[in-house]
């Protein structure tokens, strides 16, 4: 039986869920391979513990970064999915949590029509 993928925009409101569940904006990216979530988000759904550790290339950097990753529950559409996410400082993101490939690509089309938070951009 094959599953129908949902229909998300570039972003959308997701709960984050741990021990606690946390409601905040997610990015959804194609061109990223995992799951990230903000270390203060984490802590604020008490994720943990940490499962493993990922090495992270990174084009500004020359040495891979290693990051912590910790099982998570994601509750998108009103749709459980469970899965994880490497923890990582994104307080200079504007989203706290970023869903990659891993997630979308058996889930969801992303749609970047859909988007509701979308600036116009400046003309020339």
């Amino acid at each position: 039986m094959r599953r129908e993928k949902k229909t998300v925009g570039l972003i959308e409101r997701v709960e984050v869920i741990g021990k606690k569940v946390v409601s905040t904006n997610a990015k959804f990216d194609t061109g990223a391979s995992g799951n990230s979530i903000d270390t203060t988000l984490a802590a604020k759904a008490q994720l943990g513990p940490i499962v493993s550790v990922v090495k992270i290339k990174q084009a500004n950097l020359k040495e891979p970064k290693r990051r912590p990753v910790v099982d998570v529950t994601f509750r998108i559409k009103g749709k459980k999915y469970k899965t994880r996410a490497n923890i990582e400082d994104r307080s200079h993101m504007s989203y706290p949590v970023l869903i990659g490939r891993e997630l979308i690509r058996n889930n969801f089309v992303v749609d970047v029509a859909k988007t509701g938070r979308r600036k116009k951009a400046k003309k020339c």
